[in-house]
């Protein structure tokens, strides 16, 4: 969990003046009491009115409320623009979450703030390019990502030959009109970049372990030794 999501969901479980030690704190949010002391202390220095001490609890005072979202107009271009993009060119799954992310940003602006979300000039549109199966596939490839779930996957290269493969899922990359996955290949055993396009069936096989070697840091990093690198961009 970030800080910043920390600190949120301390201010709000202490809403209501309900008291909570700083264990109940750690164990709910998953973090020391440490590091929930020192959470704390920044919230009171920030202006938050906690009140308490260790050892007994804290509680917050009522009618504390926090500030409305507030963000320059080129964060709300790029947060709005950014959002339109995903729900063009996403997954189905990404699509509607990208819908749902601008309603609620709308919802917690200021009223002067609201009317400049509906101004902004930045627009996208999907020609046809990207079909319902593709995004269906976005998502599935992100989860797998996102679950480290190892996928045997059906492909067809450049040329138009085909082959299985098993691979480690580690991230999409969007290039304009083309999704690719970056992927640790054990047919290969190095990373390579899948256009999503030609990914014809991928099914589950089984989770693969957390391995700092063939990890999207580690591929970022051969990618940053090597510019010219086969297979590792789409084509």
């Amino acid at each position: 969990m970030r800080r910043a999501d920390r600190l949120f969901q301390i201010v709000q479980s202490l809403r209501g003046g309900r008291l909570l030690t700083a264990a109940r704190l750690a164990e709910r949010l998953e973090v020391s009491e440490r590091t929930i002391y020192r959470d704390i202390a920044d919230l009171i220095g920030s202006g938050v009115p906690i009140e308490g001490e260790a050892g007994v609890g804290y509680v917050m005072r009522a009618g504390y409320d926090l500030p409305p979202l507030m963000f320059t107009r080129s964060e709300l271009v790029a947060l709005v623009a950014g959002a339109r993009m995903v729900r063009e060119w996403g997954g189905a799954g990404m699509a509607l979450a990208a819908e749902e992310a601008l309603v609620k940003i709308d919802a917690v602006l200021p009223p002067a703030m609201r009317e400049k979300t509906e101004t902004v000039r930045v627009h996208a549109r999907n020609p046809g390019d990207l079909t319902p199966q593709t995004r269906a596939l976005l998502d599935r490839l992100e989860d797998a990502a996102e679950t480290r779930t190892a996928l045997q996957m059906a492909y067809e290269d450049q040329s138009g030959a085909a082959t299985t493969r098993r691979i480690r899922p580690l991230g999409l990359w969007f290039w304009g009109k083309v999704w690719t996955l970056v992927a640790w290949c054990e047919l290969r055993e190095d990373f390579r970049m899948f256009r999503v396009d030609r990914i014809t069936d991928v099914q589950d096989d089984g989770a693969f372990p957390n391995d700092a070697a063939k990890s999207l840091r580690a591929f970022y990093a051969a990618m940053a030794a090597c510019e010219d690198i086969p297979d590792r961009r789409p084509g």
